[in-house]
């Protein structure tokens, strides 16, 4: 008889985390080249806009961070272009400026420690969902990553460019790892760049499940208690790992150019 037929769920749990610990490898890629990686994924995730949004990540030195220069779209960065800046963001690597909204990166890094990336887009999904002044409403099993941790800014504060939206944003953010901006986009946080990646793309496919299913009739809650079972299960450094390898494979397909 096969010896795990008697296990309980958490011993299960249990076993299956320790084996993708173990046997599931991941891949050495360089900050530089998970940033360039990231802005193709989420390209070809529906995330461009022109050229609103921006990715960040920490840097080797205290208080600096790697950004892409303004005037760029996604499918335009390469490891090679990205710039790093500091906390006044004066470019101190590179050719070229930020984007001025980078500034309320800035506040997010400074009230949370534990955040090493932060991914702000506007994708069309997120974008018409934020119109309504609803908050995200996570009632899928695929979303539950997201399940009691994306909070929800219900008023726009206006371009994000001056020192009072970052302290807005960064406030309703709190100690979630996303927000939805009422009438402006998006913002996921991670302690890796493969971590903010995955809930970025996440947050934009619940965004559309939820206009989806809004149009046919009023959306059901799951058990919360469930749901932070599979928000746990999926929440792991090596699952973010595995997952952003899959999406950078896809990527490479399209986008060899973006590490060079």
């Amino acid at each position: 008889m096969p010896e795990t037929l008697n296990l309980s769920k958490s011993q299960i749990v249990a076993r299956s985390l320790s084996q993708m610990n173990a046997e599931l490898t991941e891949h050495a890629w360089t900050a530089r080249q998970k940033l360039a990686l990231t802005c193709r994924i989420l390209f070809d995730g529906g995330h461009d806009s022109g050229l609103a949004g921006q990715i960040t990540c920490r840097a080797e030195d205290p208080d600096t961070f790697y950004t892409q220069p303004f005037g760029h779209g996604f499918d335009e960065i390469t490891e090679s272009n990205l710039l790093v800046v500091d906390q006044d963001l004066r470019t101190l690597d590179g050719k070229g400026m930020p984007n001025p909204a980078n500034r309320f990166h800035t506040w997010v890094y400074r009230a949370r420690p534990d955040v090493n990336c932060i991914i702000h887009t506007h994708p069309l999904h997120v974008s018409a969902l934020s119109m309504l002044e609803v908050p995200l409403q996570v009632s899928h099993m695929d979303m539950t990553p997201l399940f009691d941790d994306c909070a929800f800014l219900e008023k726009w504060p206006g371009i994000p460019v001056g020192n009072e939206e970052g302290e807005i944003i960064s406030s309703a953010l709190g100690d979630k790892r996303a927000v939805l901006l009422a009438h402006h986009g998006m913002l996921v946080t991670g302690k890796t760049i493969e971590e903010a990646c995955t809930l970025a793309l996440l947050m934009e496919r619940a965004a559309r499940m939820q206009l989806i299913a809004m149009q046919a009739g009023a959306i059901q809650p799951i058990e919360a208690q469930l749901a932070k079972e599979a928000h746990d299960w999926t929440s792991t450094p090596k699952r973010h790992a595995v997952n952003f390898a899959y999406y950078a494979r896809r990527a490479l397909r399209e986008h060899a150019d973006c590490l060079k």
